[in-house]
């Protein structure tokens, strides 16, 4: 997969996450997304989605920082990103940086 720039100028990723018989897995083109505890810890358990709680929290939180690398919006956004995107992912789901880019270019309506 060819990585594409942003206006912004970040690469173009694409995020998947699966619930398997070995458990939670949440790639970041195809490499697993590090769950950045070391820097903000909302949760005990590792990754989770599909509801409002501490584990979307943390993956809402990674994805927001892997997608920016701001650390700040990352942790002021992480709450409505896992309100409005996490907490309504499937079993399965795929989102883009131009996902979150669209999110976060709009969170002001959330």
């Amino acid at each position: 997969m060819r990585n594409l720039k942003l206006d912004q100028g970040r690469d173009m990723k694409t995020y998947t996450g699966d619930r398997t018989i070995d458990g939670i897995k949440v790639l970041a083109d195809g490499q697993l997304l590090p769950d950045r505890t070391d820097l903000r810890r909302y949760a005990e358990m590792g990754f989770e989605w599909g509801y409002e709680g501490a584990e979307p929290r943390q993956l809402a939180f990674a994805l927001l920082l892997d997608h920016t690398g701001d650390l700040n919006l990352s942790a002021d956004s992480c709450e409505s990103f896992m309100k409005v995107m996490v907490a309504n992912f499937d079993n399965e789901w795929s989102i883009t940086s131009a996902d979150i880019e669209s999110w976060l270019l709009s969170k002001s309506k959330y």
